[in-house]
């Protein structure tokens, strides 16, 4: 039971971190303001962790699919 609680707040975090992500994608096709280079400065150290921890988060969401798909199989 441990290990699922501990699952729910990474998949919320990962989850969070993706919609931040998606927001500032949002910003950036609709007004070209780009909030992360705001903020942290373009291309600096610190904007490109955020944009890494995005990807990774990305990158583990893909990890719902699988759940979908087998919670749809039984």
């Amino acid at each position: 039971m441990g290990v699922n609680m501990g699952n729910k707040y990474i998949d919320a975090t990962a989850l969070t971190i993706a919609i931040i992500g998606a927001i500032n994608w949002g910003l950036i096709g609709l007004f070209r303001f780009d909030l992360v280079a705001f903020i942290f400065g373009d291309m600096s150290w610190l904007s490109r962790i955020v944009y890494v921890l995005v990807g990774t988060c990305g990158l583990y969401l893909i990890s719902f699919f699988m759940k979908l798909s087998s919670r749809a199989e039984a």
